[in-house]
């Protein structure tokens, strides 16, 4: 029977906790399988009921168009970290992007050229155009219905509030904020993308940012061994039952036994792992630098070498952290240091096998195969020891 106070349940308030944490869960999962990871960078597909699921879910929980939420994640990464993206903390600030960030996102909307040139390949059916993009707001209004006679007052009411801020804060916030300044890096994209935390449990996966920045286009998330991918769950179940179809994994690196010479296979490997290989390369290559500064710094001033933040920011490829001091301080480091040099220049000419897009195969290989030989010969113990290693590369087709 139904009561004004506790609705039709009468749950206690343990159980309705329970139950809004349960829905909001199945809010972000609709997020980060359906319109991130299925819509946005096409990395699996669904059947049709389980699509339609998701996409009336998020219609009763955000009002979400699929094709503005696409077209503007498509924008973001296109445009990453400069004025033309839609929610950059870099360009925005930390504290705009994270507590601002639905404002983002409803600006962006009402971009024209953004939904047309962004959201292509989205939902176009008759239920999309007069029902979820045609009244947004009667979804929202559906779940506030539904919770009070469900819950009650003053139960299903908090239970409806906390349901409408949690994508704007944990998503659009959290995600696109906290995801782009702070955290920890596997690789080294273009941009200041960064891993929340290893456990990505809370945003159904969205924590692994980095990852996904580096392989977008794949439906796992997670990449490391320590790494957990709660989506990546919930898309291997869907898997089994057949209501989904994986169509791209980020590729994994091994590295096998040493050979004489590098081959195909390590081309290959190296292509398709680049991002992986750079940061291999700083990795190893870091206790050598920091030896460098350390040397330098009994015969140089100073006030005139870079900090080891510094110098492990220009290592691990991260020069807009870098301030005008920084920089010229860097500078100085590799005019003094024929190490430095070295290691510099290698870098430079490992990353121009996969940014220069005139190389053939052949050439590519030709390349390759002298860059390890120039290694070799350098003197320098950890570039040896990267060259040596690199030759192994694989890729794991598992």
């Amino acid at each position: 029977m139904f009561d004004y106070f506790n609705g039709l349940t009468d749950f206690s308030w343990g159980i309705l906790v329970l139950i809004v944490l349960g829905m909001t869960h199945i809010t972000i999962a609709s997020v980060t399988i359906f319109l991130h990871r299925c819509q946005a960078h096409r990395s699996l597909t669904l059947h049709p009921i389980v699509a339609h699921f998701f996409r009336f879910w998020l219609w009763l929980t955000t009002g979400t168009i699929t094709r503005q939420w696409t077209a503007i994640h498509r924008k973001h990464h296109a445009k990453v970290e400069t004025e033309d993206d839609p929610h950059s903390p870099q360009v925005l600030g930390i504290w705009s992007v994270l507590f601002g960030g639905v404002l983002c996102y409803v600006r962006e909307k009402n971009n024209a050229d953004t939904i047309t040139r962004y959201g292509y390949g989205t939902p176009d059916d008759w239920i999309e155009h007069n029902v979820y993009s045609h009244f947004p707001k009667t979804g929202v209004i559906s779940m506030l219905a539904f919770n009070l006679l469900m819950f009650g007052l003053p139960a299903g009411l908090i239970m409806w509030g906390i349901q409408m801020i949690w994508i704007p804060f944990w998503a659009a916030g959290v995600i696109n904020g906290i995801g782009h300044y702070w955290g920890y890096r596997n690789f080294q994209p273009q941009d200041e993308s960064r891993n929340i935390v290893p456990l990505g449990v809370f945003i159904g996966g969205e924590e692994l940012h980095n990852n996904h920045h580096a392989f977008p286009t794949s439906a796992k998330l997670s990449n490391r061994w320590y790494e957990f991918d709660v989506g990546w769950l919930y898309i291997r179940l869907l898997e089994k039952m057949g209501l989904a179809r994986v169509k791209r994994v980020a590729p994994k690196l091994l590295s096998s036994d040493s050979r004489a010479t590098c081959d195909l296979d390590t081309l290959q490997a190296v292509i398709a792992n680049r991002l992986e290989v750079v940061m291999r390369f700083s990795h190893i290559m870091k206790k050598t630098c920091h030896h460098e500064l350390a040397v330098l710094r009994n015969k140089v001033a100073s006030k005139n070498l870079p900090s080891s933040k510094a110098l492990n920011d220009w290592l691990h490829g991260m020069e807009s952290r870098l301030t005008q001091v920084d920089k010229k301080a860097i500078a100085t480091l590799l005019e003094k240091s024929a190490v430095m040099q070295k290691v510099a220049s290698m870098r430079k000419e490992l990353t121009m096998l996969w940014e220069d897009r005139s190389l053939t195969a052949e050439q590519m290989m030709t390349s390759l195969r002298e860059w390890c030989a120039n290694a070799e010969k350098s003197g320098i113990a950890a570039l040896q020891t990267f060259a040596r290693e690199l030759h192994g590369y694989r890729i794991n087709q598992a």
